[in-house]
């Protein structure tokens, strides 16, 4: 049963209070094309509820589960194994059903836990300062870019070439509403980041340069070479980690001099979740520049009585300050998954993340050492962590879809991320985890042959 509270007088009356003479004024910025004349054809007008669950249940079979096939996909998300613990906290009831606390002094447990989760990703960065979380990597990315943007008061953004391409493509997206220049670049199939070529377009007007770390082919770009290019140009460095298990293997970025650090969260505590919601992570090296952080900041101090207690001290969010002096405008940030992501951090501790990074690190070596055997298939890159490219003879992407269909999640295709790029269409991205057995490597490589031969 529809349910339709106003009736026909209380329509008229709205209609005439606002000047508009049917409902259909307020539709009249609306691209004609763009709307429905009438119901959608095909679809049913109404099911029962049991009926309902059963299609979708159909719908939910035709997927093919990241658990269900050897599984080697990555490009900034990532399949790692999330503890049983970290879904029964996050499922009590004081967090599950927790929001911004616009009363923050009586929500002490929410504060108390996304300060542990800032002293985490802090400490993770190597920096000094991290806020409450972000909603996820790319977004992280773009604030960063406005941030540099108020502490510089220049305009010019240098991209990587190697930044994730859907990173790249917000900051070019949100550029649009505050006439930043964006000086962007695609990758090249070579061993080792252009780094040369990166320095060579930073100049006097650049507000900050943004490197990938690893980047978007899995390699390991030398950052503090480009910090100190880019300090000397009175740029800042932002550092973009889309791996976090990664960084207990290499040095954080802020100990390499970056000036701000963002990245997605997902792969410690949040799990794949056919994309969302994730969680993005950005902290600053210099606590000079926490004021023009976006998001809130929440801080440790003592009560009346000397006790520990926790505060909300920086909201620099719309929804506290007067629109035009905001940050940003995130509201609710990602709670529920920047608990996650404490959970599991806390879970691992410094020991076990980097027990968990080496463990990754070996699996991958193997599988970059097995798969360099298949005829016609070549590991491109001199280092990486969990993640490399393959360059293979022919399209990637054709060979991705004819082993999918052999049940085998085979990477992602950079054909699938850069489409009008013929020169990257035999490059294909392939990740390997803790979760990745040593015979799916083994598969890998027979149906590699296979599709090759």
């Amino acid at each position: 049963m529809r349910y339709l509270p106003l009736t026909d007088a209380d329509r008229g009356a709205m209609l005439a209070r606002i000047g508009a003479s049917s409902i259909d004024d307020l539709f009249v910025d609306v691209p004609q094309e763009a709307r429905l004349s009438g119901p959608i054809e095909g679809l049913p007008l109404h099911a029962s509820e049991m009926a309902v669950e059963q299609h979708m249940r159909r719908l939910s079979k035709k997927n093919l589960a990241a658990a269900d096939a050897p599984f080697f996909l990555g490009a900034g998300a990532y399949r790692h194994h999330v503890p049983a613990t970290v879904d029964h906290i996050i499922q009590r009831g004081e967090f599950l059903t927790a929001y911004t606390p616009y009363q923050p002094e009586i929500a002490q447990g929410t504060l108390q836990m996304l300060f542990e989760f800032q002293s985490q990703v802090a400490r993770l960065y190597g920096c000094a300062v991290a806020n409450a979380s972000m909603y996820d990597g790319s977004t992280a990315c773009w604030e960063a870019v406005a941030m540099a943007g108020r502490v510089t008061r220049r305009k010019r953004v240098v991209l990587s070439g190697a930044l994730h391409p859907h990173y790249a493509e917000v900051v070019r997206t949100m550029a649009k509403f505050t006439d930043d220049e964006i000086a962007d670049a695609l990758p090249s199939l070579q061993g080792t980041p252009d780094n040369a070529g990166l320095i060579a377009r930073i100049d006097e007007e650049t507000s900050c340069v943004v490197v990938q770390y690893p980047d978007i082919l899995g390699r390991i770009p030398d950052l503090a070479a480009i910090v100190e290019a880019a300090h000397a140009k009175g740029a800042l460095l932002i550092a973009v980690n889309t791996e976090p298990v990664a960084l207990g293997a290499i040095k954080a970025p802020g100990e390499l001099g970056a000036d701000i650090v963002v990245g997605e969260g997902q792969a410690i505590g949040v799990g794949l979740q056919f994309g969302g919601p994730y969680l993005g992570l950005f902290a600053v090296r210099d606590p000079k520049h926490v004021r023009q952080m976006p998001g809130r900041l929440c801080g440790e101090t003592v009560d009346a009585e000397g006790k520990r207690g926790f505060v909300l001290t920086l909201s620099t969010r719309e929804q506290h300050i007067r629109r035009e002096k905001a940050t940003s405008n995130i509201c609710t940030n990602s709670g529920l998954c920047a608990l996650a992501f404490s959970v599991h951090m806390t879970l691992l501790g410094e020991e076990g993340l980097r027990r968990l990074a080496s463990w990754n690190h070996a699996l991958a070596c193997k599988a970059a050492d097995r798969l360099a055997r298949v005829p016609g298939v070549r590991v491109l890159n001199d280092s990486f962590f969990n993640e490399f490219t393959l360059v293979i003879d022919g399209d990637a992407r054709e060979i991705v879809r004819k082993l999918a269909d052999d049940g085998v999640l085979a990477g992602v295709s950079l054909g699938r991320l850069y489409p009008a790029e013929e020169a990257l269409k035999g490059g294909l991205l392939v990740a390997v985890t803790e979760t990745t057995p040593e015979e799916d490597i083994e598969t890998l490589a027979s149906a590699l042959e296979g599709a090759l031969s």
